[in-house]
């Protein structure tokens, strides 16, 4: 069995990111998870409220099925 090492490592790969792309690709990163957030935070909000309106109708209709019956 030969060893072999390369002797340009680096040959058929990409170069290495430098601090700037490292910097620039986080800021990107960070700006996808406050989109992100924003999203889940409206999402939330409309299953909050449909929650509200679902425990509205039920209790508007538990109200009307009382009342329709007491004043039969």
């Amino acid at each position: 069995m030969t060893l072999t090492t390369d002797t340009e490592p680096n040959k058929n790969q990409e170069p290495e990111p430098t601090l700037t792309d490292v910097i620039r690709k986080l800021d990107q990163l960070s700006d996808e998870v406050k989109k992100f957030d924003e999203r889940f935070s409206n999402y939330q909000q409309a299953t909050q409220w449909v929650i509200q309106l679902a425990f509205g109708l039920i209790a508007s209709a538990t109200v009307i099925v009382i009342v329709s019956n007491v004043l039969k």
